[in-house]
């Protein structure tokens, strides 16, 4: 499969990342996002932080140990996990996101993580700057919302659905198809008024893909950055990181998660979403004080 080259429309400085108007450059300091799952069931955190005081405790929490980025997210997209409601995702999130608007540093900025456009637009008009989308934007709707902001958004790659995407993954190509879709969605986005400096990509690690997969685009990120897009990884925690390890407790996979981020920066990704902050931002600043 050929591989797409990187748009004739990439901005001239790959790095800087467009949001609300406000160019942020990550060539030299990548950034941190810390996750907030206000769900009864995400597979690491689930029913920790489903009440506006816990969510908006932990938020704070992980600005104070240095994220640059809170993700919020109402619906859990583990494996196997069900789809929950708009108005049952909006309910999970906006309270705790309103009020940590209101508390939150000025140079903190919110995500939300969410596949639905009514819910992405709730969380905008309420202060969240970034849109989160684990299909990619693939829903006309959410692009349009997307498209009537200037916020900043990040196009996951996901093969099939939460509830099918580990049910016997398959690639001729892992890499290769990855950033084909990417591309194309990248393509979309453009064409409906998104500009390319508002977007950020995430070959999706552990949506629907098995280790080999995960293992394969974690050695290809050198070849995703030729997309001149800013790069996210999201292993934190994962499935594929108990494999390996040959352990299923999730407590133990955080020191595993701290050497991913290491080495992905080093590759060239510049944004990591983690469930630990702290430990993560220190191996990131760390590596850029080697590589840079």
């Amino acid at each position: 499969m050929q591989l797409y080259p990187a748009s004739s429309n990439a901005p001239e400085k790959p790095d800087l990342w467009s949001i609300r108007g406000k160019s942020y450059d990550l060539s030299k300091r990548g950034m941190i996002m810390g996750i907030i799952n206000t769900t009864p069931d995400s597979f690491s955190d689930g029913g920790l932080f489903e009440s506006t005081e816990a969510a908006i405790e932990q938020a704070i929490r992980l600005e104070n140990e240095g994220a640059n980025i809170i993700d919020f997210g109402g619906e859990s997209t583990r494996p196997g996990a069900e789809k929950v409601s708009v108005k049952e995702e909006i309910n999970r999130i906006l309270p705790a996101l309103k009020k940590f608007v209101a508390l939150r540093s000025s140079k903190t900025l919110i995500s939300i993580d969410t596949s639905k456009s009514e819910v992405a637009e709730a969380g905008l008009e309420a202060g969240a700057d970034i849109i989160n989308d684990v299909t990619g934007f693939s829903d006309p709707s959410m692009r349009k919302v997307a498209a009537k902001s200037e916020c900043g958004i990040i196009i996951m790659h996901m093969a099939g659905n939460p509830r099918t995407m580990q049910t016997s993954p398959n690639y001729i190509n892992v890499t290769a198809e990855v950033i084909t879709f990417l591309n194309d969605q990248i393509a979309l986005c453009e064409s409906e008024g998104i500009s390319q400096k508002r977007i950020i990509i995430d070959p999706g690690i552990g949506f629907g893909k098995n280790l080999e997969h995960n293992l394969d685009l974690i050695r290809s990120i050198p070849q995703i950055t030729k997309m001149k897009r800013p790069i996210l990884i999201g292993a934190s925690r994962k499935t594929f990181i108990g494999k390996i390890l040959e352990n299923d407790d999730i407590n133990e996979r955080e020191w595993s998660t701290v050497a991913l981020t290491s080495y992905c920066r080093e590759q060239g990704a510049t944004l990591f979403r983690v469930h630990s902050v702290k430990q993560n931002l220190d191996a990131m600043l760390m590596t850029e004080a080697i590589i840079n």
